[in-house]
């Protein structure tokens, strides 16, 4: 199949046996908060012992392993936790193989290239702005890089596009997909905006699945859009991000087949 219009084929150039790396979402902040807290327990361990308060340490380590457990949700959750969401969510669509899937906001593209596996005979084209505060090391070499560690640079391709302005053509997707990326966007008109772009690229009888904090909000917004199939779902203790009980949802919705018709 011929490339889409106004993006170039990842992994040119690129080194055969590197490894994907994905980075972590949200860049470093949520870390390096964890960090400070760790930091603040670790010297009220170092005072309550000095000044022999048992009960004191005792809660400043609860507390800390608390922190550090923290942590290693967040870790999982923008690693193995979100590969494997999306590894599911795909599935569930039942791919034949051969068509054109678009992720906005892709960032180093793990989500890209889990889609690029499942169309061997398709594209899986990503699009981003590239800001380093939403994930660590993002970049447009990044993305193409994983592109070439993952095996699917002669299916993958990048693109420079804000969400709010895609440079496709109308009908030009089988599937769209996003995953923490619209959030970003200022202003509740900037959300809609990037929303309606997405689905002005869907072909007819095209899907959707966003996977975001306050995804539940985009629902009214696609159903006015024209979306089918509108449902939004909590996707469990993987999205919880170090924050134990919060749940990212999903919101899901198709384009109509035809004018007139439901999906």
């Amino acid at each position: 199949m011929e490339p889409v219009a106004g993006v170039t084929t990842a992994g040119r150039g690129g080194r055969a046996g590197q490894r994907a790396r994905y980075g972590i979402d949200g860049g470093y902040a949520g870390l390096a908060v964890f960090g400070l807290i760790e930091a603040g327990l670790a010297g009220t361990v170092a005072w309550a012992a000095r000044r022999r308060r048992p009960a004191v340490a005792a809660l400043a380590c609860l507390g800390g392993a608390a922190v550090a457990g923290s942590a290693a949700s967040y870790l999982y959750s923008t690693g193995p936790g979100k590969r494997g969401i999306w590894a599911q969510l795909l599935d569930e669509l039942g791919l034949r193989g051969d068509e054109h899937v678009l992720d906005v906001g892709c960032g180093r593209g793990a989500v890209l290239m889990l889609a690029a596996r499942r169309v061997p005979a398709g594209r899986a084209v990503g699009v981003d702005v590239w800001r380093r505060r939403d994930q660590s090391g993002n970049s447009r070499a990044a993305a193409e890089r994983n592109a070439v560690a993952e095996g699917v640079r002669d299916r993958v391709e990048v693109a420079d596009a804000d969400a709010r302005d895609l440079p496709f053509a109308p009908a030009s997707f089988d599937v769209v997909v996003s995953s923490l990326a619209i959030s970003n966007i200022r202003g509740a008109s900037g959300r809609a905006q990037a929303l309606r772009e997405a689905v002005r690229v869907l072909r007819p009888g095209g899907r959707l699945r966003i996977v975001d904090d306050g995804a539940d909000r985009y629902a009214p917004v696609l159903r006015e859009a024209g979306c089918t199939g509108v449902t939004v779902r909590q996707l469990g203790w993987r999205t919880w991000y170090g924050i134990p009980g919060h749940h990212i949802p999903l919101v899901a919705a198709a384009r109509p087949a035809d004018p007139g018709s439901s999906l």
